[in-house]
């Protein structure tokens, strides 16, 4: 199920349009995965995302994304929890319920797992979003 991004030929289709990736019908004992948000209409787009991290060497905690789209809808996905460092580049394969050509915003959250009396910073110092071309 970690497939990505979708082949040069596109990403197979199921039902009608099967017949147009011949190739990939002749394979015996095939496995397939359909990616479905939990809620209607129950589209979900498979992205890649990696994060590298600023601030504080090391801490504790957990690193999130909210997607916005432009109706006003929000899902939050985590991509990390635990040792968190700025030396690694975290990376999550997700399956967003809002189409990346509705996203209108991408928010980073983290969360400390300890209290602290210092004021540990963290931030990201890149965020990559990878989807294929045609939205999938």
């Amino acid at each position: 199920g970690d497939c990505f991004p979708c082949p040069p030929e596109g990403c197979p289709m199921m039902g009608h349009y099967a017949d147009r990736f011949p190739d990939k019908l002749k394979r015996e004992n095939q496995k397939y995965f359909l990616n479905t948000a939990a809620d209607e209409p129950f589209a979900a787009w498979r992205q890649k995302v990696f994060i590298k991290l600023s601030g504080v060497k090391k801490t504790k905690g957990d690193i999130n994304l909210v997607f916005y789209d432009t109706e006003g809808h929000t899902k939050e996905h985590e991509i990390a929890n635990g040792d968190l460092s700025q030396d690694e580049v975290y990376t999550k394969y997700l399956d967003v319920e809002i189409n990346p050509k509705n996203t209108s915003k991408i928010e980073f959250l983290w969360n400390k797992a300890v209290f602290s009396l210092l004021w540990a910073r963290l931030g990201a110092e890149t965020v990559n979003i990878v989807h294929g071309e045609d939205g999938r």
